[in-house]
């Protein structure tokens, strides 16, 4: 899959969708996963890792075992950020997503990517200038979600909304590591080139979005994070500004969040995106900065 249509997996839950495009499949029987958990302590706190998966198929059971004996445990929990209700959310992404007055997004286009474009609207069955208004970045998101949306995965079966409604229900605390408003701007500050580049590499890869998100979830829920970062993080490399931007910095600066927790005694759990703790320059080698050490949970 193409990195930068990587990133937009990550995210697709911070975004508008479409539902007049979110024909939901039925949902299929209840199938077991045991994705990775991690666990950093030292005498008066515990901090567990999660990798979340914004955007899943209902039936996975992925919330017991230790996943769910960790998260009872804990006095908090962290997310990358508490998303704020629909209205403010939209009004956040729209504030960042609209073009400018006098362009429009066909038009900055060169071919043969605009030709590819128009192409993949139609094939989704969206009128060609239902993007117009917008920047690149934002349609390259809206496009990578509809396939999945029809293939049945579902943002509200997603990890971070389970957990979410769980800690709401036991009166846990619930934080972001950032605000909607900062993560939105991660996509606003690409550059013009970067972000052409991330809507053609999406547009290039829908015909084979879900089958690549199979492979994703198949990995995550085999608790199989090496394999996760081959699909996920690798190919960034290629493109320093989205790898910088997205994954990298983003990786770091919740390294030294959690250094400086490690301050305070509590238990908490932090569920980020998979790919965030995976591989090269994840979360848990920024870790070794601080001399801190995430041991993996086994189960």
């Amino acid at each position: 899959m193409n990195r930068l249509m990587k990133t937009s997996m990550s995210a697709v839950a911070l975004l508008l969708a479409l539902p007049a495009c979110a024909q939901q499949a039925p949902a299929p029987a209840a199938k077991d996963a045991d994705p990775a958990l991690w666990v950093v302590k030292d005498e008066d706190t515990t901090i567990y890792l999660f990798g979340t998966v914004h955007v899943l198929k209902p039936g996975l059971t992925w919330f017991d075992e230790a996943v769910k004996t960790a998260f009872d445990g804990s006095k908090e929990l962290v997310l990358e950020m508490v998303e704020p209700d629909a209205a403010t959310m939209q009004k956040i992404v729209l504030s960042k997503a609209t073009q400018p007055a006098g362009q429009t997004l066909t038009a900055s286009l060169p071919e043969p990517a605009r030709g590819k474009y128009l192409k993949a609207m139609s094939e989704v069955g969206l009128p060609a200038t239902a993007f117009d208004g917008y920047k690149p970045w934002f349609a390259a998101v809206n496009l990578s979600l509809i396939p999945l949306m029809k293939a049945g995965y579902d943002p509200n079966s997603g990890a971070e909304k389970t957990l979410a409604q769980a800690a709401k229900s036991s009166g846990k605390t619930v934080s972001g590591l950032e605000t909607a408003e900062q993560q939105i701007g991660f996509f606003d500050a690409l550059s013009p080139k970067a972000q052409t580049e991330f809507l053609t590499g999406t547009v290039d890869e829908m015909p084979k979005i879900g089958q690549t998100m199979e492979t994703m979830v198949a990995d995550w829920a085999a608790g199989e994070p090496d394999k996760l970062a081959v699909l996920l993080n690798e190919s960034m490399k290629d493109s320093p500004e989205v790898a910088k931007t997205i994954l990298y910095d983003r990786n770091a600066r919740w390294a030294s969040w959690i250094a400086e927790r490690m301050k305070q005694p509590g238990t908490v759990f932090i569920a980020v995106g998979a790919g965030h703790l995976a591989g090269k320059g994840s979360v848990q080698d920024n870790l070794g900065a601080y001399k801190l050490k995430a041991v993996r949970v086994q189960y």
